[in-house]
């Protein structure tokens, strides 16, 4: 095991239904490297090493199927910023759904309002060398593309970093 270096050991846990759950620790800690893992995010290199169970309803998750019963929402976005809000929700729900053209468009329309990003709705999204939402409008916009599938448990990495404490509070309670 030279040159190995143990990053999580020993971990273990459980979430009830409806039940929110906070990981929390000193940065580099591993709370990032354990949602991966979680998520099947882990791009695991030759180096890396992963064991271990992951349950969900008593039954084993097994490589790949997370995405089958949950969403991960990353620290860092992947949203496209020639995109609004509204755009970004049909294409993930095109995406990853069944629905007909008419049932992505309510369920998008559902989705801006339960998010509260209606003034957001039709502003492009932006990013470096387009300035446009806000950061909180973005984090909500982050959390929604993945809610759009309905999953049965969402796991978010940081979804309050870099935002100010009413937004953070704003985004938690709707999370709740």
């Amino acid at each position: 095991n030279q040159g190995l270096k143990k990053i999580l050991h020993d971990n273990s846990g459980y979430a009830r239904p409806g039940e929110m759950v906070a990981i929390m620790g000193a940065s580099g800690s591993g709370k990032t490297s354990l949602l991966n893992i979680l998520g099947q995010r882990l791009a695991v290199s030759k180096n890396c090493i992963v064991e271990g169970k992951i349950k969900c309803n008593a039954l084993d998750v097994k490589n790949g199927d997370f995405g089958k019963l949950g969403a991960f929402v990353m620290q860092d976005d992947i949203l496209i910023e020639t995109m609004t809000p509204y755009e970004s929700f049909c294409f993930a729900a095109r995406l990853r759904t069944s629905l007909s053209n008419s049932q992505i468009r309510k369920k998008a329309d559902d989705m801006i309002e339960r998010l509260q990003l209606e003034a957001a709705r039709d502003t492009k999204i932006g990013g470096f060398t387009l300035k446009s939402i806000s950061g909180g409008e973005r984090k909500r916009t982050c959390i929604g593309y993945e809610l759009i599938t309905d999953p049965n448990l969402i796991l978010l990495d940081e979804p309050t970093s870099g935002l100010d404490s009413s937004t953070a509070y704003r985004i938690i309670k709707m999370l709740k």
